[in-house]
């Protein structure tokens, strides 16, 4: 596969260098999408190796994601890797992604911390019960089985990528689940890898408990109005 790594950073001068490094080590290219950050983000990024795409305006996670799909498609890349800024995410596990995707013909494929193998250490019980009910919902609304359906460590190949880049509603893309919930639904393969994940090296979390009620809201929208927004089944030949 042809695979960048793309990482939206919002104020994560704390940690975007040593993320950046550990992948270009690892010899993939990589994208960060600044989303309009404050700090020092810009700098530190291109500096580490990182072609930086910068925001002249906060478009929120969603925004900076489809920015980075979009540059992937225009730049001739089938395979997106999305890692988080903030050092939560192994760059070791990209590799066993891209080959679990790779083995199974696989869509999308998520890192899980809740999935045998994995390391959930310092998840409060509140959230783990949110992951719970989610996945749940994941199982019966869309024959998606994932334990950690807000994780933000996934690969993404076509054609899902060029939907994703193209249809899909930006404030649905930051969100692991309502991207599952939608894709899956419409017939895209979806499946998650056991990750040992870390605490946020650094920085401070963009999104509160009000952002996760804003989500759990749009997830009950998705659900109720039957996913009706232009994202287009996966091509019968590829299923």
């Amino acid at each position: 596969m042809n695979v960048l790594v793309v990482v939206p950073a919002y104020n994560e001068a704390d940690c975007i260098a040593d993320v950046v490094t550990g992948i270009v080590a690892a010899g993939y290219p990589c994208v960060v999408v600044n989303d309009a950050s404050r700090d020092d983000t810009v700098r530190l990024a291109a500096a580490a190796g990182a072609t930086v795409v910068d925001l002249p305006i906060n478009l929120g996670v969603g925004g900076a994601l489809r920015t980075g799909w979009r540059y992937a498609i225009d730049h001739g890349f089938d395979t997106v890797v999305q890692i988080d800024a903030d050092g939560q995410h192994p760059v070791t596990h990209i590799a066993d992604l891209i080959r679990v995707m790779d083995d199974r013909t696989l869509d999308m494929v998520v890192g899980s911390r809740f999935a045998d193998g994995g390391s959930h250490d310092g998840v409060s019980m509140m959230r783990r019960m949110s992951m719970r009910l989610l996945s749940t919902i994941l199982r019966r609304f869309a024959g998606v089985a994932l334990s950690d359906p807000t994780s933000g460590f996934r690969a993404i190949r076509t054609p899902l990528l060029a939907e994703f880049a193209e249809e899909f509603p930006p404030h649905y893309l930051g969100d692991t689940f309502e991207a599952a919930l939608v894709a899956g639904r419409r017939g895209y393969d979806i499946a998650e890898l056991a990750v040992p994940m870390r605490a946020r090296q650094g920085g401070t979390p963009s999104a509160d408990i009000f952002a996760s009620i804003r989500s759990m809201i749009r997830a009950l929208v998705v659900l109720i109005t039957g996913t009706s927004f232009d994202i287009r089944p996966k091509p019968l030949g590829e299923r």
